[in-house]
């Protein structure tokens, strides 16, 4: 069963959803089954994009719905798909959106998970191609029955949603599990529609299975990897630059506030840098222990508002010394820091990619330190290296990732 008996409450405003889309059609997310896709098909909760709203768009089945929508049930039981996640790892919560579904949104949900394992494990169901106005086959009903999807773990239990109007369509649910999963059952009862169903979490990689002569993005959150501190997140979280894929917008990023601590007038040194005091900071946990061989720093879609300069620093800390420094903010001694990139000018809208100072695999970190001066927005960080076995360092049972917590929020936690 899940390990928490706290699954499934319904929170608000929640940090989780900072978090990568493990769902998403953008990560190979996939929907395997549905029992019915009349109205609209259930590929469409995965979409990377918000739903629409088109008034007047109809098709053959009915009113054109940019989600999931089964017909209006006439015989027992109720509606559900299997999706299988294209990023496997820890989930943290649910955002269930019913946008723009009034009379037809489903009332209620619950969602239950599995891991199931190696490739062979999953039944051979035929690709589901086109859906719209079919339901699902008893071939189809006997291919998924292997799964045996009815006994899957909850996360959410029952739940009544909220109707799709603009302010409330976001249905947030915690889940508060250390464990793994691939694959979930979104049931609705008994049937109607759902827009979007986001799951978001942290993923997980089977290091063992790597190629050890290829470098590996050793930060990217689909491995692993968290933010676990910064300076200032005021138009967006630093967990978005290690994000799966590439920035769709200046809004996919970190982006901070302007510091109100630069001059009046800025001036540049004998070097062309821009003096300035201080600048802004994140750090985060490697998904991995590792030698950073590589570093990207993309400010793709920032154009009038990209640092003018950016360093990196790494070092090794247990977990014990990371929970010190979390409750200190980071006030680490400077020795500690050991410099992978000194201080590098950045350019405007665009990938940018520097070696790291530690090329002959001597240096193993276990976190980074991203910090920009002053200020301003970047897309995505990619930390490129080699995992080492220091990874002992950090027990595996341990919590991924810690979430700040809003007024109002700690009920739920």
């Amino acid at each position: 069963m899940a390990d928490s008996p706290r699954e499934g409450k319904l929170a608000r405003s929640p940090d989780f959803i900072q978090l990568i889309d493990m769902a998403s059609e953008s990560v190979g997310g996939k929907v395997l089954f549905a029992t019915d896709d009349f109205f609209a098909p259930a590929e469409n909760l995965l979409k990377r994009d918000s739903p629409r709203f088109e008034e007047k768009k109809y098709t053959e089945f009915g009113k054109w719905v940019d989600g999931w929508e089964t017909r209006r049930k006439r015989i027992p039981g109720h509606d559900w798909c299997i999706i299988k996640l294209g990023i496997q790892g820890m989930i943290r919560g649910f955002d269930v959106d019913t946008s723009f579904l009034m009379g037809d949104y489903a009332p209620r949900v619950s969602i239950q998970a599995a891991n199931v394992g190696e490739e062979d494990k999953e039944p051979k169901i035929a690709e589901r191609g086109v859906r719209m106005g079919l339901a699902a086959t008893p071939e189809e009903f006997e291919a998924i029955a292997e799964l045996k999807s009815s006994a899957w773990d909850f996360l959410v239990p029952m739940t009544e949603l909220r109707p799709g109007k603009p302010a409330s369509s976001h249905n947030y649910f915690l889940v508060n599990s250390q464990q793994t999963w691939t694959h979930l059952r979104l049931n609705i009862f008994p049937d109607g529609g759902v827009a979007r169903l986001r799951v978001y979490g942290i993923g997980h990689k089977d290091w063992a299975a790597t190629d050890p002569t290829e470098p590996i993005d050793l930060v990217a959150m689909a491995c692993g990897g968290a933010c676990v501190g910064f300076s200032n997140a005021h138009f967006g979280h630093p967990n978005k630059m290690i994000g799966a894929d590439l920035p769709k917008s200046a809004a996919d990023g970190w982006v901070t506030a302007r510091r109100p601590d630069r001059p009046p007038v800025l001036e540049s040194g004998e070097d062309g840098e821009l003096l300035v005091p201080g600048g802004e900071w994140a750090v985060f946990r490697l998904a991995h222990p590792g030698v950073i061989t590589q570093i990207e720093v993309d400010t793709t879609h920032f154009k009038g508002n990209s640092p003018a300069s950016c360093t990196l620093d790494g070092c090794i800390l247990t977990t014990h010394e990371e929970d010190d420094m979390i409750r200190q903010k980071w006030d680490l001694p400077s020795h500690r820091w050991k410099s992978l990139l000194p201080v590098t000018k950045l350019s405007p809208d665009q990938s940018q990619v520097f070696d790291s100072l530690t090329p002959e695999l001597q240096d193993v970190v276990t976190h980074a330190r991203l910090t920009i001066c002053p200020d301003g927005g970047i897309g995505r960080l990619r930390l490129k290296g080699f995992p080492s076995s220091i990874c002992l360092l950090r027990p595996r049972d341990r919590p991924m990732m810690r979430f700040s917590v809003k007024a109002g929020f700690r009920s739920s936690l």
